[in-house]
């Protein structure tokens, strides 16, 4: 490859994969000399990349950290996922990343290709994000959280709870887990002896105390699940039994396994179910297609008849 510009973007590119060129590979893939390989290290290095090489026979040469990030080479899908992310990351609740997502996909967005840049254009115009009012996560706190959590070291913070009670706590950070646009904190809690879940936003100036610890194995498969389990035990539920005025063969394929089927006569059943909402109970009991009577909970015998009044005044014209 003659071309030099051309052969040090290409060399740039390949020292940006995370391995240890040898300089006779680099020499064949470019089809130069290994004198030449080193003229062009050389060059890179007065531009300010940290090429980094080793003496002998399995040495070679890597692009290491430096103390500034110097320009990168993306391929096609590689700019396009990074801009994907940007856009995204600027409506994470972090607070400030939003603002430096923002500058950094402006940046992005200025150098791409047209065609490149008309595909993240699309997606953002077609995508709207879901409005969420709650407080941001201070970015520090999660640095000073995942810092404990790598070093397996306790963390001291101030925390207030849904109805707003404040406490000290003393935790052993398991992991992380972002869920939608909140951040979780799945740690030990040394004073209750159990394991909690912790809104990193409530979290306050959480801070290692050095105590070193031996991490526990966590009672669910990953974090995720935990976080999971622990979300769904802790949302509203309605419960409901009601009498189906029909047979309990027949309703067993609709129910399926979204309730408990008991027969009480041979035209009739009664079915206990669970719900997050009200709204979503009525749809269930409508969409079984059968006379049915509510026998608990008084409200959503209220909330059926509100709907059924609903659905009255639209049809009575």
């Amino acid at each position: 490859m003659t071309d030099t510009p051309a052969r040090l973007l290409t060399l740039l590119s390949l020292l940006q994969t995370p391995r240890e060129w040898p300089g006779t590979e680099l020499a064949a893939r470019l089809a130069v000399s290994t004198r030449t390989i080193r003229r062009d290290i050389d060059r890179l290095r007065g531009l300010g990349y940290p090429v980094e090489s080793t003496m002998g026979a399995e040495g070679g040469y890597r692009l290491v950290a430096g103390a500034a990030m110097p320009p990168l080479l993306l391929d096609d899908e590689e700019a396009v996922a990074i801009a994907v992310g940007l856009r995204t990351a600027t409506r994470q609740a972090v607070a400030g990343i939003d603002e430096a997502s923002a500058r950094a996909l402006a940046k992005l967005e200025q150098v791409l290709p047209a065609r490149l840049r008309r595909r993240v254009r699309t997606l953002g115009a077609a995508t709207v994000p879901m409005p969420d009012p709650g407080p941001p996560v201070v970015p520090e706190d999660l640095a000073a959280l995942a810092a404990a959590i790598a070093n397996h070291e306790r963390v001291r913070f101030g925390y207030h709870d849904a109805e707003g009670r404040e406490s000290r706590r003393l935790a052993e950070p398991h992991r992380l887990v972002a869920a939608g646009r909140r951040w979780y904190l799945v740690a030990w809690d040394v004073d209750r002896d159990d394991w909690r879940l912790f809104r990193v936003d409530r979290v306050r100036r959480p801070h290692g105390t050095g105590a070193r610890t031996t991490p526990r194995e966590l009672p669910a498969d990953d974090a995720a699940a935990f976080v999971t389990a622990k979300l769904y035990r802790t949302a509203p539920t309605h419960r409901a039994v009601v009498t189906l005025h029909a047979p309990l063969e027949e309703m067993r394929p609709r129910v399926e396994n979204a309730g408990e089927l008991t027969a009480t006569g041979p035209a009739e059943c009664r079915l206990a179910t669970h719900a997050d909402t009200l709204d979503w109970l009525a749809f269930r009991l409508l969409a079984l297609g059968c006379e049915f009577e509510v026998r608990e909970p008084p409200e959503l015998a209220a909330h059926l008849r509100a709907l059924a009044g609903r659905i009255t005044r639209a049809t009575s014209g």
